[in-house]
């Protein structure tokens, strides 16, 4: 009894640092109006700086996302506590773009160390029997904290002084804390390697895969292509087109998506596997439609519904997404197969996100959104027309 505990202690507090560093990555997103108006640069700008966090967390996952299974999970946890902490530090120091690029490059790297090795840790953690309930506290450390995110920064933002110092001051003793914690907190991983035996890791698909990684491939990448343009524009589109200029709602609208895509994500146990992924996509198409409707007739309330269904749907497909890849993996290829996955869903953070930067200086920002929607949307009806015709099949 008294190891279940220690397991579950464990757990929880492993769970509350991967919150903790995965929160810092979308602390910026309603604060960047203020920047734009303290530095004076255009949308594009804006969703390029977002972006520069995909290209850390893909080029960690690729290059050292097996790094904790050689030197163990605490150390590669610290080091991207390390990141996260000199993430804040660039944008207490801001005084231009580059300050803003190198603290999205840091929050990227500390993102892609925490994804995958906080989630073994809290799941390693946990006692034997344990494995759903240690899942559900991955789920909701990392979902969770992306969306706590924005909701502290947009309140200190609101409602305290300094609002572009003092969410990444909190953040930052939060990350001391943190650190704190995991270096009383036991290591996971028995027999450890020198740092020298990790390789880069090479995406590939082997046969059995590919038929199954088309459509949840493009789901993946619609779903966080959604929370992509939510997290670097939506503040923008709120205080220009809504005027709606409070910061803590700017970063509730955001965090609500998260939240929505951590309820979808528990739901998959009920629905299943199988159906996710098709109901996921029907998600994505609906949250779609709701954006567009947001952008066409300026209405806040849709664009909350849009967070709310386009999240849950995100939820559903991507880990239904995800089970039906790694089921259809061969067991020595799914670390790599999972990694591509992984590529694909950030690669839809950042390639899209920059096209609307592009198209919002020549036909404004509601117009690029318009013409983003469309887009994903073709891609995810094709998905789910796939899907309708080829179920994926995979147990939870």
């Amino acid at each position: 009894m008294d190891g279940d505990r220690r397991g579950w202690r464990q757990c929880l507090l492993g769970g509350a640092v991967f919150a903790v560093c995965m929160a810092g990555t979308t602390l910026p997103t309603p604060l960047y109006p203020l920047y734009q108006e303290k530095f004076g640069f255009s949308e594009l700008m804006v969703t390029v700086v977002y972006a520069v966090y995909a290209f850390g967390v893909i080029g960690v996952l690729l290059l050292a996302g097996n790094a904790s299974d050689a030197v163990g999970r605490r150390p590669v946890l610290l080091v991207g506590l390390g990141c996260a902490a000199a993430s804040a530090v660039c944008f207490l120091s801001a005084d231009g773009l580059d300050w803003l690029y190198a603290g999205r490059l840091l929050s990227g790297l500390s993102a892609g160390l925490f994804t995958g090795a906080a989630t073994v840790y809290v799941i390693e953690s946990a006692p034997h029997g344990g494995l759903s309930r240690a899942t559900f506290v991955a789920t909701a450390a990392n979902m969770g904290g992306l969306g706590c995110g924005p909701l502290l920064a947009g309140v200190l933002a609101q409602y305290a002084a300094w609002p572009l110092y003092l969410p990444f001051a909190v953040h930052l003793a939060l990350v001391a804390c943190s650190a704190a914690v995991l270096l009383w907190l036991s290591e996971t991983v028995r027999e450890r390697r020198p740092l020298s035996t990790v390789r880069p890791q090479r995406p590939g698909l082997p046969s059995q895969v590919r038929a199954v990684f088309g459509p949840a491939a493009i789901a993946s990448f619609v779903g966080f292509a959604l929370f992509g343009v939510f997290t670097s524009v939506s503040p923008a589109f709120l205080a220009q087109s809504l005027d709606v200029h409070n910061h803590a709602v700017s970063g509730l609208v955001v965090a609500l998506a998260f939240f929505a895509s951590t309820a979808g994500q528990l739901a998959v146990g009920r629905v299943g596997v199988g159906r996710s992924l098709p109901l996921g996509c029907a998600g994505l198409l609906a949250g779609l439609a709701l954006l567009a409707g947001a952008l066409r007739w300026d209405l806040l309330p849709l664009v909350v519904l849009s967070a709310l269904v386009g999240g849950g749907g995100q939820g559903l497909a991507f880990r239904g997404a995800l089970s039906a890849v790694a089921e259809a993996s061969p067991p020595d290829r799914r670390a790599s197969v999972v990694s591509t996955l992984f590529v694909v869903a950030y690669a839809g953070i950042s390639v899209p996100v920059i096209g609307v930067g592009v198209l919002a200086g020549p036909i404004g920002l509601e117009g690029a959104g318009l013409v983003f929607i469309a887009c994903m949307a073709v891609l995810v009806s094709t998905a789910a027309v796939y899907l309708l015709r080829r179920p994926a099949r995979a147990r939870t």
